[in-house]
């Protein structure tokens, strides 16, 4: 068997809702065609977490799992109902994890969804419940702990949960908490309050009185104990009692409920999550209001009760309704909620009105004539609907409940709420425009133009609104939040009001640096103090809004702007918003404010900028600007040279002061650069200083080795154009014009430096003698004394005394220099006797060598007996074979096959034509004997393995690839 509500009744005729004409009713109520037989009536039915619970009247309980209509759990009572009576209440917690079925008997039984047989709950037998109080944490192992109210206005507190043992009862304890003595628990509700566990609200309800209890309750752990006796014995309870009569409290039915839990919580912040409401059901009509969770403590009841109201019962069930078969009444037979609506079943008529307004907005015969309806039930976690019959089953449908609510949030002139209901853009924009509207009137312009800025009233009427009532401030707030609202697309509507808003922030700020500096006050509200505060905020607002809106604003425009107000610490906030360092730079140098100049350009990244600005701020701040410089590594230090140049052309101090020598030395020893215009310029800023010490110069020079990278000319053009003697000499020695380097020494009677110059070339002495000879000449024709000429030129060990003599005046006498002359032929004397030793020695040698090649005619080696030849291993004695002094011995055709292998091409070709020749007999006589001497001489010349043949073998591997591998292998 199953269910199926494809062919649902919608009741005709439904009554339509504020949606107007054309728009589905939010009601309507289907009926859900059973597709199983029923074997009796229903008499109690209970509906949570999509599970459908019903008890017929022979004791059978159907438990049906709506997402699975096809699987149906049977159950029956333990005992026939002659003996425990008919089921007559089913109470079925929110998660459908626990259900209590009572009995007429007042049996009472436990049903756990993972079993399906009942189980007595024998504390409970003879109490005829009425009401559960569920705990609001809702568990599925157990009930934990929970508030049962019985028809004798008895509320207990009770901990269930279900056993397997046979002897182990499921109620683990009962215990009375309180006793009314005004009829039956008609209901009951408990939760916990936000943030306090250990606080519960309590709602008990009977036929004319509501009870709140708000309080602390006691720590129990599985069922050890009660937790509600504290509450109960301390804290009194805010009561709202009905005036009633006897016969009113007796004939109306009550019953408390709740709505169900807020579906789409998501869209939902946190701190305006929607209150649950409450509904009494008593015989004056149904009392409702929220379930309001502050102030947590004992006056929360009295808020509660003081913000509920009364639906009256002749407004629910005293209308006339075309159609209308029940039997004449004023009572209401049961009641639920749902989200903003308090559903009635009024006899046959469904009933539903609106919480907020009171108005029925449904009102429709649902059942046949004689029927009664048996419950009206609320899935509170799936936000469903259901009403019984005997005999049928009808689901309220709901839809879009809340899609006029904030039109009724409007019309009560709540619009924080309205603007959180409101669904569309449409809705939203006419909840923004009447707010705004509404505290227009009422002189609340900022907050108005916060509102205004999400609405799609007219600009211009807006913005001429508070430009009329002079309210520059709420102006300023609409305008930024309207730029808000524009998309990106909208290019010329978001640039005009940008602009706009950049007038509007230097007009008041001009209006406050104003007040402030005639200490007058801004306002009846407001003091110097505060003004400056204001200052502070609104300067902190427009610098807010350059850094978001900066896209939006048109640069020549704005610079007008606040140029034209004189703003100049917003102006340049601008430039630095959008990366106009040209504009700041350009400011700060125009005004000669060389420090903000520099801090601006120390946050630059681009070159250009540098390049720029360099001349002007090297002039003004060469210091600071070259430590900057030196920190940048994306430069090319050459486009700096013109402003170097200019700042030296200009300087007047020391070189150790030149910043721009300090920046190109960093170029050249930390950056190792070798652009050649950067050594010039180092080498033209160094040889035109003033000042005559070249050390600076010359240490440059010498670090640049023999590869130098600046130009040698145009170095030495301008040293000698500057007369930097020193600095000449080294770079033409640098170059090896020696000749002209000393020249220019002696030219500027630098004798010690043309003698340094003149010993350099080392390699050359030639030339190093005719350095010298110049140096001597120089220093004979300006000495006084020829002794002292003397004795400087002995500085030179290649100049002897016959090369200075042709110096010397003709007037000097040899006594001058006799020693000289003495040393002279003595040196001379003791060469002749070196060379006469030298003779004698090589007479002997030659001597020697005619003895050992007389003696080479008897040398002899001796050859063994089976001794054999190295080549062939062939007795060495066969044929015709050579010995050589290292006792290698071979055939002499075998060696000379292989010293023909390893000859190069012409000596081999002459060993073939000798060969040839004699084999041939081509030659005889004295002729033959020569050649074959010539022959022997070519082959035998060496030993094929101890000689150069040997290494030029090295590359020959041992086994060749012919020969036999295996005698090699290990």
């Amino acid at each position: 068997m199953a269910l199926d509500a494809s062919n649902g009744f919608v009741a005709a005729g439904a009554v339509a809702d504020l949606a107007g004409e054309g728009a589905l009713p939010i009601f309507d109520v289907e009926r859900v065609q059973l597709q199983f037989p029923i074997a009796a009536d229903f008499v109690a039915a209970q509906v949570a977490n999509n599970v459908l619970v019903l008890a017929l009247s022979n004791g059978r309980i159907l438990r049906i799992d709506l997402n699975r209509p096809e699987d149906i759990d049977d159950i029956d009572l333990p005992k026939k109902p002659a003996e425990v009576g008919v089921i007559r209440r089913m109470l079925l917690d929110p998660t459908a994890s626990h259900l209590i079925v009572c009995t007429s008997l007042a049996e009472n039984y436990y049903l756990h969804s993972q079993t399906r047989q009942l189980r007595p709950l024998a504390r409970l037998r003879g109490v005829h419940i009425e009401s559960i109080a569920w705990n609001p944490a809702l568990p599925t192992a157990s009930t934990r702990e929970i508030l049962i109210g019985t028809s004798d206005g008895n509320i207990y507190e009770g901990y269930i949960e279900t056993s397997t043992e046979f002897y182990r009862r499921e109620d683990k304890y009962l215990k009375l908490l309180q006793k009314y003595p005004d009829g039956p628990i008609t209901g009951l509700w408990v939760d916990a309050l936000p943030g306090r566990a250990d606080m519960r609200r309590v709602l008990v309800s009977t036929q004319s009185t509501l009870f709140h209890l708000v309080g602390k309750v006691g720590r129990g752990h599985d069922g050890s104990g009660s937790i509600y006796s504290k509450l109960f014995e301390s804290e009194q309870p805010v009561i709202h009692e009905l005036p009633r009569s006897a016969a009113a409290a007796a004939a109306a039915a009550s019953a408390l409920v709740v709505s169900p839990d807020v579906q789409g919580a998501s869209r939902f912040p946190g701190d305006i999550m929607p209150d649950r409401a409450f509904a009494w059901l008593s015989s004056h009509g149904v009392y409702h209001g929220k379930l309001l969770v502050n102030p947590v403590g004992s006056e929360l009841g009295a808020k509660v009760f003081s913000e509920a109201k009364l639906l009256p019962r002749s407004q629910l069930a005293g209308s006339e309704t075309a159609g209308r078969r029940r039997a004449a009444t004023d009572y209401i037979d049961a009641i639920a909620l749902t989200q903003w609506h308090v559903v009635s079943l009024v006899g046959d008529q469904v009933v539903a009105a609106n919480r907020l307004t009171s108005s029925v907005v449904y009102d429709q015969v649902i059942l046949k004539q004689g029927q009664k309806a048996i419950g009206l039930c609320v899935d509170i976690q799936k936000n469903t609907f259901w009403l019984f019959t005997s005999q049928e089953i009808f689901e309220i449908v709901v839809r879009d409940e809340d899609r006029h609510i904030w039109k009724i949030m409007l019309q009560m002139q709540q619009f924080d709420a309205a603007l959180q209901y409101a669904h569309t853009p449409a809705e939203r924009d006419a909840v923004a425009t009447a707010s705004g509207d509404y505290l227009v009137g009422k002189g609340l312009y900022l907050e108005a133009a916060g509102v205004y800025g999400k609405s799609r009233k007219q600009f211009e009427e807006v913005a001429l609104t508070f430009i009329d009532n002079n309210q520059p401030d709420a102006l300023r707030k609409y305008l930024l939040a309207k730029l808000g609202t524009y998309k990106k697309s909208s290019v010329m509507q978001r640039v005009m009001i940008a602009s706009w808003l950049v007038e509007v922030f230097m007009a008041k700020l001009n209006s406050l640096d104003d007040t402030i500096i005639t200490g007058a006050e801004l306002s009846e509200t407001l003091n110097p103090t505060q003004t400056k505060e204001q200052l502070d905020t609104v300067r902190a607002e427009y610098q807010d809004f350059v850094n978001k809106h900066k896209s939006n604003l048109d640069k020549k425009t704005v610079y007008d702007v606040i140029s034209s107000h004189g703003r100049e610490e917003e102006l340049l906030f601008y430039a630095n918003a959008v990366n106009d360092y040209n504009f700041v730079l350009s400011y700060w140098v125009q005004r000669e404010r060389w420090a903000e100049a520099l801090s601006v350009l120390k946050r630059q990244t681009d070159a250009e900028v540098f390049y720029r600005y360099s001349s002007v701020l090297m002039t003004h701040a060469a210091t600071e600007l070259v430590e900057v410089l030196m920190r940048q590594a994306n430069l090319k230090p050459r486009n700096l040279i013109p402003a170097l140049l200019e700042y030296d052309r200009n300087f007047k101090g020391s070189l150790s002061q030149n910043q721009a020598i300090r920046y190109l030395q960093y170029v050249v020893n930390q950056l190792s650069s070798v652009d050649s215009a950067i050594h010039n310029t180092l080498v033209s800023i160094y040889a035109s200083h003033p000042s005559k010490d070249e050390s600076a110069l010359l240490a440059y020079l010498e670090s640049q080795g023999d590869e130098p990278r600046f130009d040698p000319d145009f170095a030495l053009r301008l040293c000698i154009q500057n007369h930097r003697v020193l600095s000449c000499a080294h770079i033409y020695t640098s170059m090896g014009q020696y000749v002209q380097a000393v020249d220019l020494a002696l030219s500027h009677d630098q004798v010690d430096l043309a003698a340094i110059i003149a010993d350099r070339p080392m390699s050359n002495p030639p030339l190093r003698k005719k350095l010298w000879l110049a140096v001597a000449k120089k220093v004979i024709s300006q000495s006084n004394g020829i002794k002292t000429a003397i004795e400087f030129l002995k500085r030179c060990d290649l100049l002897k005394i016959e090369d200075l003599i042709p110096f010397f005046p003709d007037f000097v006498v040899i006594d001058d220099f006799k020693e000289e002359i003495c040393a002279a032929l003595e040196d001379y004397s003791r060469n002749i006797d070196g060379l006469r030793r030298e003779m004698d020695e090589s007479s002997q040698t030659a001597a020697n060598i005619k003895v050992d090649i007389a003696a080479l005619d008897h040398r002899y080696a001796i050859v063994e007996p089976g001794e054999k030849c190295y080549v062939c291993t062939l007795p060495l004695l066969s044929r015709q074979f050579f010995v050589f002094p290292c006792q290698h011995a071979f055939h002499s055709d075998c060696l000379g096959r292989k010293v023909l292998e390893q000859a190069g091409p012409a000596k081999s070709k002459r060993i073939k034509e000798c060969q040839v020749q004699i084999t041939k007999g081509l030659v005889s006589g004295a002729k033959r004997d020569a050649m074959i001497a010539e022959l022997d001489s070519l082959v035998a010349s060496a030993c094929i393995l101890c000689s150069e043949y040997a290494i030029r073998r090295i590359n020959e591997p041992f086994v060749k690839d012919e020969e036999d591998k295996s005698e090699w292998a290990l």
